[in-house]
């Protein structure tokens, strides 16, 4: 399995002036999409290539992690970044930043995170509730970026009860933000049960002038394609199935090509990566490696590394001894010699190392500021105690 970049012969996305050869993004996911997995991802596939989550609060006062969150390898050549913010005025100063220091070719704001720490502070995807301050913040967040395209991402709202996603899209799209994505699963739902696609379907129903993506449940190539055929939407943001298959976006590159009538479906078929252990050890290899550059030390990154072993060895012959020792590892020599001790030629084990990966859990309320649902207004003390959620470099 070689690493390849398929390039389409015309884009089959534009997000604003950014023209994407397939429809399909990286989702941001914290602790995971830094440079060094963006890259890794881009040698194997096409798309666009989101970074973690980063707080606005912390990028304007130019903390030392989000200044190095910020920085893109110069291989990256359309250089994406995702802020969390609940104040209009620190988001606008943010994004200022971004586009005055050329740091930029795409901002995405985050409305969909269901982390308690986030959303009991009014955030992510507890703050569309409140629709007056979220018109608001897009409306800050587009203004500041100028020609630079700046999309959102969120949930269909905190829980069945209190949906905000179609309100929140007409919201955004008369801001003028460039794509709406929605992961279709409520804020309570967390990663739990089965995505809603249907709501992916009606929001692209209500949004007609802006490309609609869609997330949640996308496990495969097949599944990606079915969510835009049975959905209609423009394009897909792909989060969890892509842990430890950084190979995933070289199936979906061929896939959405057959789907253009850019390659026939023999030949996209052929293009589905079915590694070997040894192919899938030399991949995990590689983000150790980018891992160590990323963090500019060998410990570090080789700690990072270590989280990843359950999802790229998922469905393989590996030992849980040598898995324990994997996820101990602390020095790149060491990883070789675990790693010499695999049997590469092992095939691909088929439906045992595909399906769900990463987080799921269950359904759980969602912790809000006091007071939050009675009203969709800010009320009492909740403006002011909104900023303390900003605290942290990475919301997520």
């Amino acid at each position: 399995m070689t690493p390849t970049t398929t390039i389409s012969p015309s884009p089959q996305l534009a997000i604003g002036p950014l023209a994407l050869d397939v429809p399909v993004v990286l989702a941001p996911m914290a602790g995971i999409t830094n440079t060094a997995f963006r890259r890794l991802c881009r040698e194997f596939g096409a798309g666009l290539y989101v970074s973690e989550m980063i707080t606005s609060r912390a990028l304007v006062e130019r903390t030392r992690e989000s200044m190095r969150l910020i920085t893109h390898h110069p291989s990256e050549t359309t250089r994406s970044i995702q802020l969390y913010g609940v104040d209009p005025k620190t988001v606008r100063e943010a994004v200022t930043m971004l586009v005055a220091e050329d740091r930029a070719d795409h901002i995405d704001l985050n409305f969909g995170c269901p982390v308690p720490k986030v959303t009991r502070k009014g955030g992510g995807a507890a703050l569309p509730w409140k629709l007056g301050l979220f018109r608001s913040i897009v409306e800050a967040a587009v203004d500041a970026a100028g020609p630079l395209p700046l999309t959102i991402k969120m949930r269909k709202g905190i829980d069945s009860d209190h949906l905000t996603y179609l309100e929140a899209a007409r919201a955004a799209e008369g801001a003028g933000v460039s794509s709406i994505a929605l992961h279709a699963r409520t804020a309570a739902d967390f990663y739990s049960g089965q995505a809603d696609w249907s709501a992916i379907a009606r929001l692209k129903e209500t949004v007609t002038s802006v490309p609609v993506l869609g997330n949640g449940d996308i496990w495969s190539a097949d599944d990606a394609i079915r969510m835009v055929d049975s959905t209609g939407c423009d394009g897909v943001v792909v989060g969890r199935g892509c842990l430890g298959r950084p190979w995933l976006f070289g199936d979906l590159a061929a896939a959405f090509h057959a789907r253009a009538g850019i390659i026939d479906a023999d030949a996209a078929s052929a293009a589905q990566a079915r590694p070997t252990l040894g192919q899938v050890a030399a991949a995990f290899r590689r983000h150790a490696e980018l891992l160590v550059e990323f963090f500019e030390s060998e410990e570090r990154g080789c700690r990072d590394i270590r989280k990843h072993v359950a999802w790229y060895f998922k469905g393989y012959p590996v030992g849980g001894d040598l898995r324990a020792s994997l996820a101990t590892v602390q020095t790149l020599e060491q990883l070789d010699e675990l790693l010499d001790t695999l049997d590469g030629d092992q095939p691909y084990p088929g439906e045992g190392a595909e399906g769900p990966r990463g987080r799921a859990g269950s359904p759980k309320r969602t912790a809000l500021p006091d007071g939050w649902l009675a009203s969709r207004d800010l009320v009492g003390d909740q403006r002011s105690n909104l900023t303390e959620g900003e605290g942290d470099t990475s919301g997520g």
